[in-house]
């Protein structure tokens, strides 16, 4: 498993358009198997043929119908992709122009990949093809919105299985943006609480509401996540984990992924490398 590639919105064409498209021949002629990390969202349909993509060391089979949708900062891998024909979206959380829209480009619950309904599927199609053609016009004036406009239309054609409170608990939102904005350095419901200003009782229902997790489980279900993204890609050791993820010391820290993953960083990390080494097609019966 190879170092992260950060990667920063950057049209490949140099211009400012909120929406870039590419198909999967474009990306099996850009992609090397490196393992990547991207500060905007990236959209796959999947038209035809099967394959699969790594997110966050959860190994995703593809095929027609497939939806993938990249968080920004999902830590991501194209590991099987020769067969596939579709299109990839790329676009920043704040290009689409609706607020519901919007949300959900802004949404930490939405799972990585789900298939497209039947009755769906036609409109999210139809959907890709009128942005494709929008977004590779030369436009001027008020045509130049409406690649995001077209955007939000394709996503609210989406139905990504994700709990269906989570959307509209305000105080849930809340406490989920400022979870991914802290975490590092606060692991207590108490430090979110006061700083919105709600009950840490409040808190944690709103987060069952939403997820059936407590507060405090979400906070650690993070720390967790980025704690692996460290060990597997950043190849921190244990202890620089401890300065990035604001434990006390290198013994708390060990404490605390022992008792989430059963095993310690070091080994959790041996093991994580070892089955990235081995050929997809083995590494996906261990």
């Amino acid at each position: 498993m190879t170092k992260i590639r950060q990667m920063t919105y950057q049209p490949t064409d140099g211009s400012t358009a909120p929406v870039e498209m590419m198909t999967f021949d474009a990306l099996r002629a850009a992609n090397n198997g490196g393992t990547q990390r991207a500060d905007f969202v990236v959209v796959a349909v999947v038209v035809a043929g099967h394959g699969s993509v790594d997110i966050d060391f959860a190994t995703h089979v593809l095929s027609t119908r497939s939806v993938v949708w990249i968080a920004p900062g999902a830590v991501h891998r194209w590991t099987d992709i020769a067969d596939l024909r579709g299109e990839l979206v790329l676009f920043t959380p704040t290009a689409p122009v609706t607020f519901a829209t919007r949300e959900r480009a802004a949404s930490f619950d939405i799972d990585p990949v789900w298939t497209a309904s039947r009755e769906s599927w036609p409109f999210i199609t139809t959907a890709v093809d009128h942005l494709r053609v929008e977004a590779s016009a030369q436009t001027q004036g008020a045509a130049v919105e409406i690649p995001a406009m077209l955007l939000s239309a394709l996503i609210a054609r989406f139905a990504p299985p994700t709990p269906s409170n989570t959307m509209s608990d305000a105080v849930y939102s809340l406490f989920r943006d400022s979870v991914e904005q802290n975490f590092r350095a606060h692991h207590d419901v108490g430090f979110y609480a006061r700083r919105l200003g709600y009950a840490a009782r409040t808190l944690s229902r709103a987060c069952v509401r939403a997820t059936g997790l407590t507060a405090k489980a979400i906070i650690t279900e993070r720390v967790m996540l980025e704690a692996k993204r460290l060990l597997a890609h950043d190849r921190l050791t244990a202890a620089q984990c401890t300065a990035v993820l604001g434990f006390a010391d290198p013994s708390v820290f060990s404490a605390f992924f022992v008792r989430e993953s059963g095993v310690r960083p070091g080994r959790w990390r041996a093991r994580t490398l070892s089955v990235s080494a081995l050929p997809r097609s083995q590494a996906r019966h261990d």
